[in-house]
């Protein structure tokens, strides 16, 4: 795709193309704006990514992390890769060539992150081939700059999932709904519905259905967060749990619970369900689970839905307790706080000028980067 079909006056500043003959690599790095700091963004490792899905995904990233109030720009990075059929030395070999290419502009300009295919041992190879210890987040825990000091905080601590449930509680409160008894259904059981469903259940919520892509497991009296692990870990899928009613995964949009959260796949709420939606409120652990279309039609019922970028911000909020040298415990502090902060402004203000989440979360973000880039042209 042309750069003129989606450049504008936020971005994006750089596409740094990367290809290496000796280990077959190639890859794309977008750094959309860095009006607030550098370029903050996860490596995508598919068969099918490019240039337009990596810009498409820096863009959210400039919105994230501006709404989430860190000094981190958007950015986003993709490696060309069919995981399903190289081996572990082979993408052992593509990161580490990935984090050499991307020395001239990381960690100045980019700071790496976990994405799809790639986890915290993917940024330990990463960052030992570029070089700094700041080139990326989400690094193993025993990954320090000197013993337990300014270690890895990895994305498997639950981070984004603790987030969705910060942001769940918050969204709930508004609408004036008590957590100790609100009923909520989780679509997709990975690592962010997985830790949605435990902290939720610890503030009190029921969970009464969850799904992955093997079914839907629905039990109106409630679930337990660990019997639900276990039959997952077992079985490698939640329909083992076996007291329950079993229904196909796309059910679960149409179960009358309180909230939902979409925790897994995009586009999951469309044009053929989203008239059977009956929660209250749907919060976007997932990005992008539905169009702005549907938003709008839900919207329009008065279901309240809490945008995916402010929602599933927990894990960049962890990425920047990571980069400060942070430890775990301050982690969880700092993503309970600004989701509960975040996610107050966005819902009042949205009620306030009658515009839905989406809108003013989105206004709120542009608004701080404008800002940002005016008082950094004043400098030159």
């Amino acid at each position: 795709m042309e750069l003129d079909s989606f450049s504008d006056e936020f971005g994006p500043e750089l596409i740094y193309e990367v290809y290496d003959p000796r280990t077959g690599l190639r890859g794309v790095t977008v750094v959309d704006n860095t009006a607030l700091g550098p370029g903050k963004g996860g490596i995508r490792m598919t068969p099918t990514v490019d240039v337009t899905e990596v810009f498409r995904l820096a863009r959210t990233m400039t919105w994230k992390n501006s709404l989430a109030g860190l000094p981190f720009g958007g950015a986003k990075s993709g490696i060309i890769a069919d995981v399903k059929n190289i081996s572990r030395d082979k993408k052992k070999d593509l990161m580490q060539a990935f984090g050499r290419a991307l020395r001239p502009i990381a960690p100045k300009k980019y700071i790496a992150a976990p994405d799809v295919n790639t986890a915290e041992e993917e940024m330990r190879w990463f960052v030992e081939a570029n070089g700094s210890h700041h080139s990326a987040t989400g690094k193993p825990s025993n990954m320090c700059v000197k013993p337990g000091v300014k270690c890895g905080i990895p994305h498997e601590y639950g981070s984004t999932g603790y987030g969705v449930s910060i942001a769940t509680l918050t969204a709930a409160r508004y609408l004036g709904i008590d957590p100790k008894g609100m009923t909520v259904a989780i679509e997709g059981f990975g690592n962010v519905g997985t830790f949605a469903a435990k902290y939720l259940q610890e503030a009190g919520a029921i969970v009464v259905a969850v799904s992955d892509s093997k079914g839907c497991v629905y039990n109106k009296g409630g679930m337990k967060y660990s019997d639900l692990m276990a039959a997952k870990e077992k079985k490698g899928t939640v329909t083992a749990y076996n007291k329950g009613e079993m229904l196909p995964n796309s059910k679960i949009f149409e179960i009358p619970v309180d909230v939902i959260i979409p925790a897994a796949m995009p586009d999951v709420i469309t044009k053929e369900n989203v008239g059977r939606v009956r929660a209250k409120a749907i919060v976007e652990g997932a990005n992008i689970p539905m169009t702005e279309e549907m938003e709008e039609i839900l919207h329009g019922r008065g279901v309240l839905v809490v945008p995916d970028f402010l929602a599933n911000a927990g894990g960049v909020i962890s990425s920047y307790a990571e980069y400060m040298g942070r430890n775990p415990r301050d982690m969880f502090k700092l993503v309970k706080e600004k989701l509960e902060r975040n996610s107050e402004l966005v819902l009042k203000r949205a009620e306030k000028e009658n515009m839905k989440p989406r809108n003013t979360a989105l206004l709120i973000a542009k608004e701080r980067v404008k800002a940002a880039m005016a008082k950094r042209d004043k400098k030159f």
